[in-house]
């Protein structure tokens, strides 16, 4: 099959349930693992939606990290160049410019150094459970609890004064929401730049022993670079991590036997965390890349230019992976590799810092509340289908 023109399907496709990718995923897994489809600028591109094609769009230096930010409602001519990244927006570039920002952020999200973190996190832990259990009537467990821990987290990690978390929560929240306008969109960046400009500049001055600090200290990066580095770490740190607290207690709340099963066996925790991540895999929309050749993927011809969606919802939850029913929660699944953390040289590099906040959260949290319940039916919880990051704008509880 070589199509070249998109179908009538668009992209983003929406959910019939709130743990679940949009269901059509399925259907193309099936019959058209690389599909044409429509993006949210009106341009034409590719969706990928099996596990190994999407693995191998993430790894095949074929597909270029450049690419054009999309939008809904955005009006992009179709003969218009990719340009090139923000300095610091090292997601956005392909080596030997990544392999430059990445050797240098390595060295400083050491597996070593993440789980040396442990005992800090939980703490931090500690510290909002017991605020929480203060409080009178339900509580959003999103503010109260799913939000502070990574965003605490990752400011003593960075060296940004928990102080600010208002500000660069709000600028970040604009930037991943999908209907944001552009004069919006533009405000929030500026507003972020202009944050982290302040910083970079104070670790000048004074450094400490945080990673914005080492990377100041390390030479090389501009300070244009460290204020894009130091932004995108700010923004992934918390959001991504706080959101999948939030929906896994969700989804755990709604799985009574699972959460049963996690009570019983403790030693559990391991595997629920990596089962969590497979099963929500909360970055919604997939992970774009761009064809830098013709090129064929899976039968399809496609063309040097066009923009390539590797779905990893959908590939976390193909049964060519993950035998049996992928599309239940199972903590006691036989661990096989998923993608919620992306794959090749792009991987998440926070991905063991995220593993121990998750852990340190999920396992606090049912030992302190062992009745904890939904205060309002599930209907009523605001999804975040408006955001790139999924999770719940609000989870309010009770026990």
């Amino acid at each position: 099959m070589t199509g070249t023109e998109p179908a009538a399907r668009t992209q983003p496709m929406a959910r019939t349930c709130p743990f679940d990718p949009p269901p059509e995923y399925r259907t193309l897994r099936e019959e058209e693992p690389v599909a044409s489809a429509t993006l949210p600028d009106g341009l034409p591109g590719w969706l990928v939606t099996r596990y190994e094609d999407v693995r191998a769009v993430l790894s095949d230096p074929r597909f270029s990290s450049r690419r054009r930010q999309i939008r809904i409602g955005g009006d992009v001519p179709k003969d218009a160049p990719v340009p090139p990244p923000a300095p610091g927006m090292f997601i956005m570039t392909d080596p030997p410019e990544h392999t430059r920002f990445r050797r240098l952020l390595t060295g400083q999200f050491t597996v070593r150094r993440m789980q040396q973190l442990a005992p800090a996190v939980e703490q931090i832990v500690a510290e909002r459970l017991a605020a929480m259990a203060g409080a009178e009537g339900p509580v959003d467990l999103v503010q109260s609890f799913a939000l502070p821990i990574p965003s605490l987290v990752i400011c003593e990690l960075l060296g940004v004064p928990y102080s600010d978390r208002e500000e660069f929560q709000r600028n970040s929240a604009m930037l991943l929401r999908i209907d944001a306008g552009p004069e919006e969109v533009q405000q929030a960046q500026q507003a972020m730049n202009r944050f982290m400009h302040r910083l970079v500049l104070a670790k000048r001055a004074e450094p400490g022993d945080d990673i914005l600090s080492g990377l100041v200290s390390s030479g090389g990066l501009t300070d244009e670079e460290l204020v894009g580095v130091g932004g995108l770490l700010l923004i992934a740190g918390h959001e991504t991590t706080a959101n999948m607290i939030a929906l896994s207690t969700l989804c755990l709340l709604r799985n009574p036997d699972q959460l049963d099963a996690l009570r019983a066996d403790p030693s559990l925790m391991d595997a629920a965390v990596e089962e969590l991540l497979r099963y929500l895999s909360v970055i919604q929309f997939g992970i774009r890349r761009t064809a830098a050749e013709d090129l064929e993927l899976n039968g399809q011809q496609i063309k040097a230019g066009t923009t390539v969606v590797a779905a990893i919802q959908s590939g976390n939850r193909d049964v060519a992976q993950f035998p049996g029913d992928p599309d239940r929660l199972d903590l006691h699944r036989t661990y096989r590799p998923h993608l919620a953390f992306g794959h090749g040289i792009h991987q998440c590099l926070g991905q063991q810092l995220a593993r121990v906040e998750l852990k340190a959260a999920l396992t606090a949290l049912f030992d302190r509340f062992p009745t904890l319940r939904l205060a309002v039916p599930v209907e009523e919880i605001p999804m975040r289908d408006d955001m790139v990051v999924y999770g719940v704008h609000e989870l309010p509880v009770t026990w």
